[in-house]
């Protein structure tokens, strides 16, 4: 783990200038990080890495010379450090960025643009939050006055809190899962060990909008499991797996004995859109016991006040462990609030998850 008290050494790699300077003033908002070098590719940022290793590198995709890929993988195979992928979410550029997660890179984030006042502040708050996780992310399980960052909303801004008990349980279960940096690999794994009549399955992946479609495309190309991402309306059902799309909260509700999603806009909620916080809150209201979750890996505490509330409604709760996550924030905190069931490496979380907890070893585990 890194020094708190220093500051997050920063590299740019972009072509742009413009996104080098536009990167540069949304970073030096927050006094915990500094920009130590902006590089017009990756040539000159590999001579600047012999002088100085940064904390974190933010790498463009496309770039002259030499592509964001090509020198990721190099990197990462000479002397990893966290890196994050800035695309610019065009079509072709999210599946080449989304292939970067499978090169180690930490997380993906979009270029802030010019844009509405509200769409810059978003994207600094979610940019200073990517550079931080990054910082702090374990690579091993991959192979002075600031500006007033906007208030943190819980769910509360996009449903009112779970009231009363929570409906009884019936024979259809639903699984909600969350995750954020180092999630992508970690939802892979889980969705790919499912079987075929799996509980239907809703997913909120931190990520922005533009890479969920390519995400779920990927995802429902390795899975046995049917997996798309999510659109209003959309029912929950066996053997399928619901991504909530980017820039969008998705919701769990339920119609008699039909389960499906409510896809919104809305505020940030924990920092986040989608917000895990939105998605476990609705599944306590509208699944309550019948509802299983897992709080994967991620940076913050999104998901924590949503899994307490889930497994207070009666639902059961599990949390990857730190020795499997990147970063070991989101089910470190859900189990500070102690909203977790159980913590488990993230290779036992699938079956888990289909076990609902009911199994003797699960128990004893529980129990011990």
């Amino acid at each position: 783990m890194r020094d708190e008290k220093k500051k997050i050494k920063v590299m740019l790699v972009d072509d742009s200038a413009v996104v080098r300077q536009t990167l540069t003033n949304v970073l030096s908002t927050d006094s915990s990080i500094e920009v130590i070098a902006s590089c017009i590719d990756p040539y000159i940022a590999a001579q600047k890495l012999r002088e100085q290793l940064p904390d974190v590198m933010i790498l463009d995709v496309e770039m002259p010379r030499m592509d964001g890929i090509t020198f990721l993988q190099k990197i990462m195979s000479q002397n990893p450090i966290p890196v994050i992928i800035c695309s610019t979410l065009v079509e072709s550029g999210s599946e080449t960025a989304l292939k970067a997660l499978e090169y180690n890179a930490v997380d993906v984030i979009q270029k802030p643009a010019v844009g509405t006042k509200k769409f810059i502040e978003e994207s600094r708050v979610l940019l200073c939050d990517a550079v931080k996780a990054a910082a702090n992310a374990n690579l091993r399980t991959l192979t002075k006055t600031t500006k007033q960052i906007a208030p943190k909303l819980t769910a509360d801004a996009m449903m009112p809190a779970v009231a009363g008990k929570a409906m009884s349980r019936t024979t259809e279960k639903i699984i909600v899962i969350g995750a954020s940096t180092g999630g992508t690999e970690a939802v892979r794994s889980v969705l790919e060990a499912m079987p075929l009549d799996a509980p239907g399955i809703v997913v909120v992946q931190h990520m922005p909008s533009g890479f969920t479609t390519s995400f779920s495309e990927r995802l429902n190309s390795l899975c046995a499991i049917n997996v798309k991402e999510a659109k209003d309306g959309d029912s929950v059902l066996r053997g399928h797996a619901l991504i909530a799309p980017g820039g969008y909260h998705t919701l769990l509700k339920r119609s008699g004995a039909r389960y499906y999603v409510e896809v919104k806009e809305g505020p940030l909620v924990s920092r986040h859109r989608p917000s895990v916080d939105v998605l476990f809150r609705s599944a306590a209201r509208y699944a309550g016991k019948n509802a299983v979750s897992a709080i994967l890996t991620g940076m913050g505490d999104d998901g924590a006040n949503g899994m307490k509330e889930m497994h207070d409604a009666g639902a059961f709760t599990i949390a990857q462990d730190e020795a499997t996550c990147v970063v070991y924030g989101m089910p470190a905190v859900a189990v500070e609030r102690g909203g977790v069931d159980i913590v488990l490496p993230l290779q036992d979380i699938t079956a888990a998850l289909v076990q609902d907890g009911t199994s003797e070893q699960l128990k004893r585990a529980i129990a011990s």
